[in-house]
């Protein structure tokens, strides 16, 4: 036995029922699941205006479904338009489900050791895609989505995983807005139809 150890780990007066804690826990869960959806419907999916463009939340650590590990998102851009610019260290892919248009990745060198670091690399590569394409984004890397279509919206089912932020690995940084991002806007399905008509008649 270690001469310092030995004589230290009698200390201390706390005393907690954290094992306890996690056999309550486990016990209440089937409980807890039964009052959290497994069905949802579109009109309890959320929309926001975010900075990265107009999103409705399909599955969301927030929205009490029974989900444990994913977040998913349908974004739409429209004609012309793009969405915002962000980079985060979790995986992501996206289904096409309407449009067409490409990709913009800048991969970045990370350093993980004491302090996390970043750098982008000089190369920026272009990625097109249509309905019906999956698009991977690495770990990491910068990218943004462009409507290449003036007459069309882009529907894109964004899917990731959550157990980076559950890890402590919430690294997302948001680089550029998308351009119809206005944090006074309540964003809804009327004002969705209307900035898509907007794209059409005033194209940029």
């Amino acid at each position: 036995m270690a001469w310092s150890e030995s004589k230290a780990w009698l200390k201390g007066t706390a005393s907690r029922k954290l094992y306890q804690a996690l056999l309550d826990d486990a016990q209440g869960a089937p409980v807890r699941n039964a009052k959290r959806k497994k069905l949802v419907h579109p009109e309890d999916m959320p929309w926001e205006m975010a900075r990265q463009g107009l999103l409705k939340h399909l599955l969301n650590e927030q929205m009490n479904t029974r989900m444990e590990t994913v977040d998913a998102y349908m974004q739409v851009i429209p004609p012309g338009s793009r969405s915002g610019k962000h980079r985060h260290l979790a995986e992501e892919c996206l289904y096409v489900l309407e449009g067409q248009g490409y990709d913009l990745h800048q991969d970045c060198d990370v350093e993980i050791t004491d302090t996390y670091h970043w750098k982008p690399q000089d190369e920026i590569k272009r990625y097109e895609w249509e309905a019906g394409d999956v698009i991977y984004i690495p770990p990491n890397t910068i990218h943004q989505h462009f409507n290449s279509d003036p007459e069309r919206p882009v529907r894109l089912i964004s899917v990731i995983n959550r157990i980076y932020k559950q890890c402590g690995l919430n690294d997302l940084e948001q680089i550029e807005d998308a351009p119809e991002f206005d944090p006074s806007v309540v964003l809804n399905g009327s004002l969705v139809e209307q900035y898509i008509k907007r794209s059409i008649k005033e194209p940029a």
